[in-house]
Order: C-alpha cells, then structure tokens, then sequence
C-alpha cells in the first residue's frame, strides 16, 4: 500500500460545536477566549484586554449563533448596545464552562496561522534560552 498523506481539515470547528453542545447538555455557560488580534475579528473593542476578549456565547446572551467551518457569529448586546459579532475559528483560543473551568485549549494546527506567534524563536526580550536549566538530579519534597 503507497504512503499518501491526506490533508484533513482542521478540527477546531469540530471540536468548538460539540464542546458548546457538552456544556450546554451540562446546564452550564460555554465562554470562549478570543484573540483579539487576528485578522477579522470583529468584536467590541472596549472590552478587550490583552489582545483577548472573553465572550459568553449562551443562548440566553446571543442571537442567531452560527458556528461554520471557519468562523462563528452571533449578535448580542454589550453595554445595551447591539453587536455582530464574527470570529474566525482560528482566533479562538479556548472553549470553556464558566461554572467549573472544564473545556478545552487550543495549540496551533498544521495549516492554521498560530494565533499565539508561537512559531517565533528570536530571544530579543533578554531571557535565558531554555539550555541554562540548573542540573543535577530533581528533587522530590513532602508536604503535609
């Protein structure tokens, strides 16, 4: 049988649905983290912090939502203000219940732009690379 490497979709769609659906099966709020900074976000910018937003995505707090293969939106109100908002998929960095913190993170995927830059390796904020960890062997403590 040949080696023929197929190139599959990105999950994160996939994944995002039926997290939302667990939680919501789970009576809790599914809340997602946004990166802010990618290219096509369109989200209230007042309350962005950190370059992410958090937004709660219930449907008690949004209208209309619609999770696609490559972006999901909704409307909703912030400050009583109505909003379209539209996130593409890969600037959603976690899918989360508020009440217990139980979801999922999401890494950088093959083919997807890293939302975190994370493919960066330059050191130019001064930190010592990773090689300077103390040696010798680890060492367990007990605590009571």
């Amino acid at each position: 049988m040949a080696d023929v490497k197929t190139t599959m979709s990105s999950s994160r769609p996939y994944l995002v649905r039926a997290l939302n659906e667990w939680v919501l099966d789970n009576d809790c709020t599914p809340y997602i983290v946004v990166d802010a900074g990618i290219q096509g976000v369109q989200v209230p910018n007042e309350h962005v912090a950190n370059g992410q937003i958090v937004l709660n995505i219930s449907p008690g707090a949004v209208k209309s939502l619609v999770i696609g293969n490559s972006a999901l939106e909704f409307n909703a109100r912030f400050g009583g203000v109505p909003m379209q908002v539209f996130v593409p998929l890969q600037a959603v960095i976690a899918i989360y219940a508020k009440e217990n913190g139980e979801g999922m993170v999401f890494g950088s995927e093959p083919g997807m732009p890293d939302p975190n830059g994370a493919g960066e390796t330059s050191n130019a904020g001064g930190s010592k690379p990773k090689e300077d960890r103390p040696s010798g062997r680890p060492t367990l403590k007990v605590v009571k």
